[in-house]
């Protein structure tokens, strides 16, 4: 029972840090990322910038699913379970395509520097 109590009352706090930890992420791979983008001359074509930028946010996205999983500890209904269900498979799924994004970037990134030494 204490131990009950003790994360209801910790947990919020904890996955509010986990979630803020995620926006950080998310505002400074941003941030670092138009930096690059303004020094590279606006260059759209630049894959290793965009996959910077996923690689940020599939970090983030696994802090506030981290934070999404600490919450069902403190579940009390079934509604607050199909929301945080719905919340935790959409992030799933953001990450899995963030990750392919990457996968996908870096191969062409890695095509197109073969294609130059060639």
């Amino acid at each position: 029972m204490a131990i009950e109590m003790f994360l209801e009352k910790t947990i919020p706090y904890i996955t509010g840090t986990l979630e803020t930890i995620g926006v950080f992420i998310i505002v400074f791979a941003s941030l670092k990322t138009f930096i690059k983008f303004i020094k590279n001359k606006f260059d759209f074509n630049d894959e290793s910038l965009k996959i910077e930028l996923a690689k940020g946010l599939a970090l983030s996205l696994e802090f506030k699913l981290a934070a999404e999983i600490l919450k069902t500890v403190i579940i009390r209904t079934l509604d607050e379970f199909i929301i945080l269900s719905a919340v935790v498979v959409l992030r799933v799924i953001l990450t899995f395509v963030i990750h392919w994004e990457i996968k996908t970037g870096l191969k062409e990134e890695n095509n197109r520097v073969e294609e130059i030494h060639n």
